[in-house]
């Protein structure tokens, strides 16, 4: 399993999105700056606000490029209100 992670940082009122293997490995390195030179180096208050499974790490880094394609806020906060519209868009993709 892959997933499909969206993080929160109210400190920064941003969001980031990003795909792992593992969720709670990866958010522990945003927070400890594992990647000094990133945007969650800037924050250290980030919080898991979607978390979503997808079958192979392909999908998960479509979804991911898809949503950072659209560059809108309020698109990412339609997927965190409802996590089905990410279904969909894989719908489309086969």
């Amino acid at each position: 399993m892959h997933y499909l992670y969206i993080l929160y940082s109210k400190k920064l009122d941003r969001y980031y999105v990003g795909e792992t293997a593992d969720v709670e490995f990866r958010i522990n390195l945003h927070l400890n700056k594992a990647f000094s030179k990133s945007f969650t180096s800037k924050s250290n208050d980030w919080i898991i606000v979607l978390e979503y499974e997808t079958q192979t790490k392909e999908e998960s880094l479509f979804l991911e490029r898809f949503i950072k394609r659209m560059k809108s806020r309020k698109f990412i906060e339609k997927v965190i209100m409802d996590p089905k519209i990410l279904d969909d868009i894989l719908a489309k993709n086969k």
